[in-house]
């Protein structure tokens, strides 16, 4: 039986690579467009999911069985999107105030999963999404005499993102992990291969050096974050993601030159502890109706 430690390792590897690639995609995004370089990325993804699926049982037909798959190839569009305005907002906004928007993600999934999926919130949960909503004005609140539309860019990653996950939770009901994970990584990289052309950049060298480390932190970040999913639960992992917020901060202001202001440091905070409680309440709410129905 594999250890709740060694889970914990994998996950906190995985999130302090994707916070590595985070970084560099943000150099990169400030010297050539956004959409070439997730394609380029997801070329990388797409080959590994493709090695990986073959080796499972069954190989490649059975792992691409698919019971839902308008839905999965959805989810493939609307994570590569989310990638383009992640690394666009990286590079408009800054690490650290994209970061601290993206937190608020988990507080619009639990709003979301009421209409679509058809999940019941409690006063508990309410509150904390009302919480978290303050924070986000917080972060959002001008620091000048005029709001920054720009923000709004991250906000939209924020929403697209949280349908994102609930579209995976939806086919979660009929095709496994593996399925879904294989048609993350095909789907995006041809959505990429039909648009990314379009934005072709000839890179530099040493620009070219630090694209093959993005590709490489992309496959091992998703390789190490598969291998603590095979350990641990949802509600265990996320609420180390908050982690990619402290990384982003210390990378930003240190190599970035980014500035905290403290409606942004106390905003992020409100975030961060009502996504931690609305995640650890799901999951509460969830083994409550599972035992009720064994």
């Amino acid at each position: 039986m594999k250890s709740k430690t060694q889970g914990y390792i994998f996950a906190l590897l995985a999130l302090t690579i994707f916070s590595l690639q985070d970084a560099i995609s943000k150099h990169l995004a400030s010297t050539y467009p956004p959409i070439f370089v997730t394609m380029i990325r997801y070329w990388a993804f797409g080959l590994f999911t493709v090695i990986l699926a073959s080796k499972m049982r069954g190989g490649l037909k059975a792992t691409a069985r698919t019971k839902r798959p308008a839905l999965q190839v959805a989810r493939g569009v609307l994570l590569s999107v989310q990638v383009v305005l992640a690394i666009t907002c990286f590079a408009v906004i800054g690490l650290a105030r994209s970061q601290a928007i993206f937190s608020a993600t988990p507080i619009l999934i639990a709003l979301l999963a009421m209409p679509i999926l058809g999940e019941r919130v409690g006063w508990r949960r309410w509150t904390a999404i009302g919480a978290g909503l303050f924070g986000v004005l917080l972060i959002l609140k001008p620091e000048g005499d005029f709001f920054d539309v720009k923000l709004l860019l991250a906000v939209l990653s924020c929403f697209n993102f949280a349908f994102y996950v609930i579209i995976t939770r939806l086919v979660s009901r009929d095709d496994s992990s593996t399925t879904s994970f294989f048609y993350t990584g095909i789907v995006g990289a041809v959505a990429m291969t039909l648009i990314g052309p379009f934005y072709w950049s000839w890179m530099s060298p040493g620009d070219w050096g630090w694209m093959a480390l993005v590709c490489m932190t992309s496959i091992s970040s998703h390789y190490f974050l598969i291998r603590a999913y095979d350990i641990l639960d949802a509600a265990a992992v996320q609420p180390l993601t908050y982690l990619s917020l402290v990384y982003a901060s210390v990378i930003g202001v240190t190599i970035y030159g980014e500035t905290l202001s403290s409606n942004m440091i106390i905003g992020s905070a409100i975030v961060v502890a009502a996504g931690i409680f609305t995640v650890w309440r799901e999951h509460v709410v969830g083994r409550r109706t599972a035992a009720a129905n064994n």
